[in-house]
This record gives C-alpha cells, structure tokens and sequence, in this order.
C-alpha cells in the first residue's frame, strides 16, 4: 500500500478541489457523463509536498564501478560447459594473495572447490559392483575413491534405477546444470587420484613422545610402536580402511606378478566382505532372537530382556534404555549452567 503523507500542507480536501465540477445542465437522462476535466495551474491550488515520501535512490561510485565491472564480465552470466565460473577467474590478485581457480571466494584462500564425480564414473562404479560383481574395495583401490563414496554412489544409483524403472520424474536438467559449473572427475586414465582412500584416524594417545629401549638386534615393527602407546592402539596396518593393498604391495616386493598380485587382493577383499556381511548378519540374528513378539492382530509387541546395570552411573549410558529417548537433556533444564566453565 502506498506511504501515508503526515504533512499538513496536502490534506485530502485539496485533492478534492483539484477536481473542476461539472455544470449541472451537462448531467441530463439523454447526455452521456464525459471525462472529468484535469486541473489546470490557475484554477486548482498545487500541493507543497509530493504524495510519495520515498526518496529517490541516489547512485553511490561503489555502485557505478559494480555496475560497470558487472556489464564488462558477461562470462558470468553465460558460463562455458564442463569448467567453473568463479569470480578468482577474474581477480588476478587478492589481499591475501594470488587467486587459483579453484577458488570460488577471492578473500578466503583457505577454501578449495573440491572435484565431484562425473555421472559416467558413477555409472562406472554402479557397473563395476552391481554388473560385474567386484567386492567395494577393489573398486576403491581402483579408482581412488573412499569405500565409503563408493557405497553411497551404488545406493543412489540404485535409487535411481529404481525411479526409472516406476517412471518416476528425476530431476535431471537440474543435476546437469549443476555438475556443469562445477570441476568433475571421470576416473580416467592418467588423472590424479580423486581423493585418499588409506586415511587413518590419528589417535591422541599416539601425539606424545616416548623412550621406548629395546635391544639393537631386536626388530622394532609398527605392531610394538602401537603396543608401546597402549594395549588398545593398532598398528597402522590395522586400521587402514583396505588392509589387502599392503599384502599385495609385499607380495609384489616378493616376486609374485602386478596381475597375479592384484588377484589375489581381490579374492582377499571379497571373502573380507563376505565375514563382515556374516557377522553382521548374525549380530542382527541375535538381536532377532533377544526379543519375543505377540501378535494380537492389529498391534506387534515386542520385548527384549535388558540389565539395569547397563544405564551406568549416570543413566545416560549408550547400552542402556532411555539413552536415545525418554531421559530429557540437561540443556533443557532451568537454571542450568550451558557455557562451559574448563577446556579439557
């Protein structure tokens, strides 16, 4: 709605007077009303104030140059396919630096646009474990990418497959226009790894410096390293997330063939998967076989025995009943102090 006029000098009955009223004799039953007439300067009083109070918008220099630069760069309106489009390609030089194209904030050095997968080396990965039945971890050593990548791409894959087999719409004009502004990785032949797959977690027990002695003609391995930091430290060797590839490498260190060696890790991969997919499957047996369900024809219970013990001191352990819900959070409570009072 528009602004109301708060001065005094244009009051609503000077509106009115702007209006010249027609002569009585023109409003006969046979004469058509006409249009009513516009004032003129000498017989209508002017308003002082105009009726909008907006002030008009005054063009400031930062804005000009915005402006200028912005219709000087027009590839930023039209983007090339299959490369970015970031401001860093047009600001050569920062005040924290030299700019790189994988750069999407100029001031921000720190950040970096990191590669995302082509939809053909989605289709690839799918292909790979799905078609021709490869164990996650061949896949992973094959085309570096994390084991955990490599389940979530097949899982929306066959989501995917899934919607298209029910004729389901998928927003695919979206997803190309999105993957084309951005750096893909095809898993080609010749690129650099896409990411690291042998990552291991540092733990902290492992920051501190030990003196350790040992005997000279005693063989120190990373296994009495891990020992030496504590009983529940793994070796590296351990705690990869694809503890075939060493194997493989020491194979091919003792002689044994690239292609005979590569077999062999992934026949070890596979029957790795096949005991953690048998051991979870007999976990969740034996969760099964805890519980006792009655059905009374329209509802399903079940009951599970439990130990009281398991809530722990505090009743907030993770084994006990109640940890995920029924027991509020302490934040939710008045009068309770929510800013931490010691750094540990």
């Amino acid at each position: 709605m528009p602004p109301r006029i708060r001065g005094s000098s244009c009051q609503p009955q000077l509106l009115l007077n702007c209006i010249e009223p027609v002569p009585a004799t023109s409003l006969s039953s046979s004469a058509a009303l006409g249009p009513l007439r516009r004032p003129t300067t000498s017989s209508a009083p002017r308003c002082s104030q105009p009726f909008s109070t907006t002030p008009a918008p005054q063009v400031t220099a930062l804005r000009r140059k915005f402006k200028e630069w912005c219709e000087a760069k027009q590839q930023l309106r039209e983007p090339q396919r299959g490369q970015t489009n970031y401001v860093s390609q047009f600001i050569p030089v920062s005040e924290s630096g030299m700019t790189r194209p994988d750069m999407p904030f100029p001031a921000n050095k720190h950040f970096r646009s990191e590669r995302v997968l082509s939809e053909k080396a989605r289709e690839m990965i799918w292909r790979d474990v799905m078609v021709n039945g490869m164990p996650l971890k061949a896949v992973s050593a094959q085309y570096s990418v994390d084991m955990r990548r490599v389940a979530a791409v097949v899982r929306m894959k066959e989501i995917e497959k899934k919607w298209e087999r029910e004729n389901k719409p998928l927003a695919l004009p979206y997803a190309s226009a999105v993957t084309g502004m951005l750096p893909l990785a095809h898993l080609r032949q010749g690129e650099d790894p896409f990411e690291p797959i042998n990552d291991i977690h540092v733990h902290s027990y492992t920051m501190q410096q030990l003196f350790v002695p040992t005997s000279e003609s005693r063989e120190f391995t990373r296994a009495d390293a891990a020992k030496a930091f504590g009983d529940r430290i793994l070796p590296p060797d351990q705690k990869m997330r694809i503890p075939e590839l060493v194997q493989m490498e020491k194979n091919i260190h003792a002689g044994m063939s690239p292609q005979e060696a590569r077999d062999e890790f992934v026949k070890a991969a596979s029957e790795s998967e096949k005991a953690y997919a048998a051991k979870q499957q007999a976990r969740l047996q034996a969760a099964e076989d805890r519980k006792v369900r009655v059905d009374s024809g329209r509802f399903e219970f079940r009951f599970e025995k439990i130990n009281a013990e398991d809530v722990g001191p505090t009743g907030r352990a993770r084994r006990g009943v109640g940890w995920r819900y029924g027991v509020p959070f302490m934040d939710r409570k008045r009068g309770e102090l929510k800013i931490p009072t010691s750094v540990e």
